[in-house]
């Protein structure tokens, strides 16, 4: 209970940048829940991160991602510079994930487009909602299209055009 009285006073002094953190079970370990932020709550901007701060969360995030995707599919990642996940949802398409940038739709044929309202040659942009590694982000991104891929199609926004993830660093 005491951690909610913590969260209470940093809003009060305007303190957002902090992630609300709570006791995880009965031992006294914390956990960051980045999601329990409200919407009115602003993240730091990473311009404001020193240069060590920045290279170490990206250090970090590269372990994470290649933690999350196995030694084949990161070092497949690290050669192409790109993952393809095949679409279980929708027929002749494959999503092909590159870091940092929107997710490219590769679909098998121009009538295998046709039976979902995306662009034939398109993108879909999926952003994060706090700042993250690029490579973190889209070791993230692989999971959920090969296991919660219709989660991915009900927020993804299609795009006719290529372009950077926003609050990925």
């Amino acid at each position: 209970m005491d951690w909610i009285v913590q969260a209470i006073l940093r809003f009060l002094r305007g303190d957002y940048a902090t992630p609300i953190v709570e006791p995880d079970g009965d031992d006294d370990r914390r956990v960051e829940r980045p999601w329990l932020f409200s919407p009115w709550q602003r993240w730091p901007n990473r311009r404001a991160w020193g240069p060590e701060s920045v290279a170490r969360a990206v250090a970090r995030g590269a372990e994470v991602a290649r933690l999350t995707l196995g030694e084949t599919l990161w070092n497949e990642l690290r050669r192409q510079g790109y993952l393809d996940v095949r679409s279980r949802h929708v027929r002749g398409l494959t999503y092909r994930l590159r870091v940092g940038r929107r997710v490219q739709l590769i679909w098998d044929n121009p009538e295998a487009a046709r039976q979902i309202p995306w662009p034939y040659r398109g993108y879909l942009c999926v952003n994060p909602t706090y700042p993250l590694p690029a490579v973190e982000f889209a070791a993230q991104l692989y999971l959920y299209l090969r296991d919660r891929e219709e989660q991915v199609i009900r927020i993804a926004i299609p795009q006719a055009a290529d372009d950077r993830i926003q609050n990925v660093f």
